[in-house]
This record gives structure tokens, C-alpha cells and sequence, in this order.
């Protein structure tokens, strides 16, 4: 398939371009710095901002897919605005460039701890996380109203940024608005299986129009 990755030298980014080239498609990766991406016969570096939505509709135009693993930055003090901004903006695009499927790498914050209880609005949800997790929540509101893209929205497992990175076990298993708990009631998983999570929703569509998680 060729597909467009927004957000291709991120953290995520980088995980999910690697699994998109080990599985044989072609990627268009775009980011506002390419110089950390290394051209190739299937990966066709491409420098646009997000927030820029004609050149951004030409970045994605005649692909399969859009995966966005947009992120305004953590340590950005207008974080949440840009979050907004940004992911309105990828949306609008993509609608744009004719493009009918996108995938968005959302946050955990989202998911439901108990009934009506979502993770963000528990005492121990770190405060530091509190603006990029209020953005991705938000934003999932507002792409649930979106009715002419076969959108997906993807929330990590709780703990992704935690000593798993590197690992990747090659498994994964998923829910929907509830986080996924393993034996040691962790909800747990490595950047590298989330990113083939992603990638075979994108090969085999399971979740159109909803939101999934995945973690071991």
C-alpha cells in the first residue's frame, strides 16, 4: 500500500515507519524536520506543517492511508492548543486530498477506568501529561462527528513510555473504550507492538469510525 506518515521522526512516528517499510509498503513520511529521515525506494521524505492545510493535502494526496502520529511537543507550553489546532487541521486535509482513511495515534487519558470515569480525571493521572491528554481527548470528540472519513482513533496502552521501548514481542491484544489489564493488572506495551497494532488495522480494517487500545 503506500501510505502517508505525519509525524515520522517522532517517537511513534519512528516505530510505525519502520513496521510500514518491514511489511513492504511504500510511505511518504512527513515531518516538519526531515533531515532525520533517510530516503529510500519506499520511503519518500516530505517536509510540511501540519498546520498548513493546502501543502498538507498535496503531501497525502493519492495515498491509501494516513497515519498521523502527530504530536506538538511535550515540553510545548502552548501544547494543548497546538494539539487542537494541529489535528483539525491534519483532518481537514486529509478531506482535502481525497484521501477516505486515517488512522490517529491518540492518548490513554480517554479510556474508562470505571463507568463514566475516564483515566485523565483520576487523582493519580500525572499532572505534566494533563495538557496533551486533555487535547487528545477532546480531539476524539470531535472526530467522532466526522461522517465522511473512514477515520480510526488508536489509544495506547497506559504505559507506553515506560522501559519498553525496544521490545517488541510481536503481540498485542485490544478493547475499545476500557484499557486492556495483563495478569500483573498493568496496562502495558512497547511503541514497536503498538506500531503493528497500527499497521495491520491499516491492512485489514477492523475499527472504521472507532476508537481501539491495545496492550499485552
Amino acid at each position: 500500500m503506500k501510505i502517508a506518515l505525519i509525524g515520522a521522526t517522532g517517537f511513534v512516528g519512528t516505530t510505525i515507519l519502520n513496521e510500514l517499510v518491514s511489511k513492504g509498503h511504500e510511505v511518504t513520511a512527513i515531518a516538519r524536520n526531515t533531515e532525520k529521515l533517510q530516503a529510500s525506494d519506499t520511503v519518500h521524505p516530505v517536509k510540511a506543517d501540519v498546520t498548513n492545510e493546502d501543502e498538507l493535502a498535496n503531501a497525502v494526496k493519492g495515498h491509501d492511508a494516513v497515519i498521523s502520529s502527530y504530536n506538538a511537543g511535550w515540553t510545548n507550553p502552548n501544547l494543548y492548543n497546538d494539539f487542537l489546532a494541529g489535528s483539525k487541521a491534519i483532518q481537514s486535509a486529509v478531506k482535502k486530498s481525497g484521501v477516505k482513511r486515517l488512522l490517529i495515534v491518540g492518548g490513554a487519558g480517554s479510556l474508562y477506568v470505571a463507568d463514566g470515569l475516564q483515566l485523565i480525571d483520576t487523582p493519580q493521572f500525572p499532572a505534566e501529561w494533563k495538557p496533551g491528554a486533555l487535547a487528545a481527548r477532546d480531539y476524539l470528540n470531535i472526530i467522532k462527528e466526522e461522517k465522511e472519513l473512514d477515520w480510526t482513533f488508536l489509544s495506547p496502552a497506559i504505559e507506553m513510555h515506560h522501559g519498553t521501548s525496544g521490545v517488541r514481542k510481536g503481540t498485542y491484544r485490544k478493547g475499545l473504550e476500557t484499557p486492556v489489564f495483563d495478569e500483573n493488572n498493568r496496562s502495558i506495551i512497547s511503541a514497536e507492538d503498538m506500531a503493528i497494532a497500527i499497521v495491520d488495522e491499516i491492512e485489514h480494517p477492523q475499527h472504521i469510525r472507532e476508537r481501539f487500545t491495545v496492550a499485552y
